[in-house]
């Protein structure tokens, strides 16, 4: 028996929902799969569940800081790790809940819950059923990446999925990867009480950005106690008697770390493995990726890929453009392009970091005659009366036009003082225009127009 549907909707991550809804208001009679929980990614082992523990850690370390405030504590601070974990889950559960409340309450949309594969270039299977479409929308996300590692299947290792299950506090976590996910799992366990070491092929942390940047990183987070391992070659697991150990070739330090647990945080793969795509001529790039033209569509004229499966974009919100790009293609003729978007993203370490648009080696490889405007934290005012000082703000800009190409903002309230920046860049505002307007004292914000004063050659 086979069902007829107008679209179907595979997956339930941060387009899935949105898209699902609109079409459905439009008349269209939908299918929503789902085979695990809604909410994808974000919801339950992304965003929400980590920033809600990041919040935890924030606060631990601001109370062991409390006399530099004038706040006397009552006594030595404890993380009650149990507690911790509940508290995330309980907001995990909410946001979950809720979604899928929505989803149920949609009119003409039926909900299959199972693995969905193609049997044909119209149709999958899930559940047993046979579902025909005119249109198909892969919402499938990511999952951690397992490397092949020397020894690896001799010792138990964490994800950044089972790492958020931990109901007691690691005695010593050996973080494997000095990126965006590593790093922030990383403070946040030394300020629950962990030793911790990360361990990073690099020569320095987050490599991608600018190295003044990864510096101050580095300085921070190694001022909290956190050891780094960097130029780390040759990585090796072995299981110990007392937990395990990391074999490591580096410039400096023991070629052994020894610890309790290890987290693998050095990237991620797409969910494109267990969906039939040969059947429904979908093609996949060498890492796994759908291959999608500028308007999200497939090598399938009936299918387009949202979200972490198409490898344009690994964020929330870069999914939530997908289904916005896709809706306004299909209702609007928008003619609108994934490619149209600027680059924007946090890394939510304490201070976080704040990126958006073009920094110091992209502007390099492309060429462009920048000059750049930097400013440590510590000139601004906001970040001395808070006592977080830590960081440094740049501003890129093109010399012949002065538009602004891009910022790193690293310090406190950066994750959000970076976005005032995203319109003048959209608009090519010319970096004069950007210093006319009045701004907020005391804030991050006020101080942008400031560190386009004087700005110098990038070197």
């Amino acid at each position: 028996m086979r069902t007829t549907f107008d679209a179907v909707v595979i997956g339930m991550g941060q387009a899935g929902p949105a898209l699902a809804a609109r079409l459905a208001g439009h008349g269209l009679r939908v299918a929503i799969v789902e085979k695990s929980e809604f909410g994808g990614t974000c919801v339950n082992n992304g965003c929400t569940p980590t920033k809600t523990m990041v919040a935890s850690a924030y606060v631990a370390q601001l109370a062991r800081r409390a006399r530099e405030y004038g706040v006397v504590s009552a006594g030595s601070v404890s993380v009650d790790m149990a507690s911790v974990k509940a508290r995330k889950d309980c907001i995990v559960q909410s946001s979950r809940e809720g979604l899928e409340k929505w989803m149920q309450g949609l009119y003409n949309v039926t909900i299959y819950r199972g693995q969905a594969r193609f049997s044909g270039v119209q149709q999958i299977r899930v559940a047993g059923e046979e579902i025909s479409a005119e249109k198909f929308f892969l919402d499938v996300g990511g999952r951690p990446l397992v490397p092949r590692m020397p020894g690896l299947d001799s010792v138990s290792y964490l994800t950044n999925v089972t790492m958020m299950d931990l109901v007691a506090i690691p005695e010593h976590l050996i973080v494997i990867g000095g990126s965006y996910v590593g790093l922030e799992f990383a403070q946040m366990f030394r300020r629950f009480g962990s030793r911790v070491t990360v361990v990073e092929m690099g020569r320095h942390l987050v490599g991608n950005e600018d190295p003044d940047v990864s510096e101050c990183i580095e300085r921070f987070l190694a001022a909290e106690g956190i050891a780094l391992r960097l130029g780390a070659k040759c990585i090796s697991m072995r299981k110990e008697i007392d937990g395990l150990s990391v074999g490591l070739d580096c410039e400096e330090g023991a070629p052994r770390e020894h610890g309790s647990h290890v987290l693998l945080a050095v990237g991620r793969v797409p969910n494109t493995d267990d969906l039939g795509l040969e059947m429904a001529g979908i093609e996949t790039d060498e890492r796994g990726y759908l291959v999608v033209d500028t308007g999200l569509q497939t090598s399938n004229p009936h299918v387009w890929a949202l979200g972490d499966c198409n490898g344009k974009g690994a964020f929330t919100h870069t999914a939530y453009n997908d289904y916005e790009i896709v809706a306004d293609n299909l209702f609007e003729k928008a003619g609108r392009k994934y490619t149209d978007r600027i680059p924007i993203y946090a890394l939510f370490t304490d201070p976080p970091l704040g990126r958006v648009g073009m920094n110091e080696p992209q502007i390099q490889r492309a060429g462009i005659d920048a000059l750049v405007g930097k400013v440590p934290m510590s000139r601004v005012a906001r970040a001395r009366e808070k006592g977080e000082t830590n960081g440094l703000l740049k501003i890129y800009v093109e010399r012949a036009s002065t538009r602004i190409l891009g910022a790193s903002l690293l310090g406190t309230g950066a994750d959000e003082s970076v976005q005032s920046l995203v319109d003048p860049i959209y608009a090519e505002t010319p970096c004069r225009q950007f210093r006319r307007h009045v701004r907020i004292h005391p804030t991050v914000s006020e101080l942008l127009p400031t560190v386009l004063e004087e700005l110098n050659p990038l070197t």
